[in-house]
């Protein structure tokens, strides 16, 4: 499974307000399963052969999935919370 031949649309603007250190959790998950090659030694990261090996190509795609819906339950949570007046 070749994730180039996936597009997510649609997501709601509000799903990158769930932000966690600084980055939203969508671009966090973007970010770490990107397919990388270290400069100095040539090694290329790709998470998609661990999604292979293990029998799951879908894995990140569910994953990044299931962040997006995380992201929009919790920032329908968090707005429903009183504010905090110090």
């Amino acid at each position: 499974m070749d994730n180039s031949n996936f597009t997510i649309e649609n997501i709601p603007v509000e799903a990158y307000d769930y932000v966690v250190n600084g980055k939203s959790a969508i671009e966090w998950i973007m970010e770490r399963y990107a397919i990388t090659t270290h400069k100095d030694s040539s090694i290329t990261n790709d998470p998609n052969c661990w999604a292979v090996k293990h029998n799951n190509p879908r894995y990140i795609l569910d994953l990044l999935l299931s962040v997006i819906y995380l992201s929009m339950e919790t920032v329908e949570i968090v707005n429903k919370l009183p504010k905090l007046i110090f």
